[in-house]
């Protein structure tokens, strides 16, 4: 966004005007945005510019003093561009609100997500559907999809083991650690990046775009593995127990009709 504002014309021309006495202008801006480090820089500035000019030689080292705070505080008045000169804001931006403009960071899992057993885990992926929900339009083409697909799966494991808990600590570990931490965290860590910087390359070589669509196959992968796992078991207990049932009844419901009469 443009800083050519009528405000920051005023401002940069009152700097002109008084040009021999921006050494104190950082001190000057500190001051006004009350912001302490800032504050402390320009008293800086401004003790090395007031030391060069009424107590050194201003022909010799006061001299080179007093020019060295001037142009070190020009320097960082530009780099505080941000205090003072803010960015003209668009004419659309004032009907547009700032959070659709930049994107909702997702909030945290709600409370319940920390329960134990299926309830928390219900909760959790509610919240990673509803969050990706309200974040499509952020999130990548297919993502918002592979999110809601991969949350569907898994909460048909969830209400299985809802139904009928398999008891099995390892599998209960890896479906919790799924659930609860690394599907929600790879959304909201994606979305905590900001918007122009999903295309940059990471040092991995990888831009976050690219890295979200990895992780995403990597957890819709592990999904359904646990997805088949956890349904295979259900044929093989019937098996078992039809198994139990044959052996213990099968004979008795043979013989029920023979009463010895050959």
């Amino acid at each position: 966004m443009s800083r050519l504002t009528l405000g920051n014309v005023l401002k940069v021309g009152l700097v002109v005007l008084f040009l021999p006495l921006i050494a104190y202008l950082v001190l000057l801006i500190g001051g006004v945005k009350k912001k302490l480090g800032v504050i402390l820089e320009g008293l800086l500035y401004a003790a090395g510019f007031a030391a060069g000019i009424f107590v050194l030689d201003i022909i010799g080292l006061g001299g080179v003093l007093a020019l060295a705070s001037m142009g070190v505080s020009a320097v960082r008045s530009w780099h505080l561009r941000d205090l003072w000169l803010p960015a003209r804001r668009r004419w659309w931006h004032r009907f547009v609100p700032v959070e659709s403009r930049q994107g909702r960071v997702a909030d945290a899992p709600p409370a319940e997500a920390a329960l134990e057993g299926a309830d928390g885990r219900a909760a959790a992926l509610s919240w990673v559907g509803a969050s990706a929900k309200q974040n499509r339009l952020r999130l990548p083409t297919g993502a918002y999809a592979t999110f809601l697909e991969t949350c569907q799966m898994l909460d048909g494991v969830v209400e299985a083991e809802r139904r009928e808990p398999t008891r099995d600590p390892r599998f209960e570990y890896e479906l919790d650690a799924l659930v609860r931490e690394y599907l929600p965290g790879v959304l909201r860590g994606y979305l905590a990046i900001p918007p122009d910087m999903v295309e940059s390359r990471q040092p991995n070589g990888r831009t976050p775009n690219e890295e979200l669509a990895e992780q995403l196959r990597l957890l819709a992968a592990q999904a359904k593995t646990l997805h088949t796992s956890r349904h295979s078991r259900t044929p093989a207990q019937l098996t078992t127990t039809g198994n139990f049932l044959r052996e213990k009844y099968g004979d008795l419901h043979r013989n029920a009709f023979d009463f010895g009469v050959k």
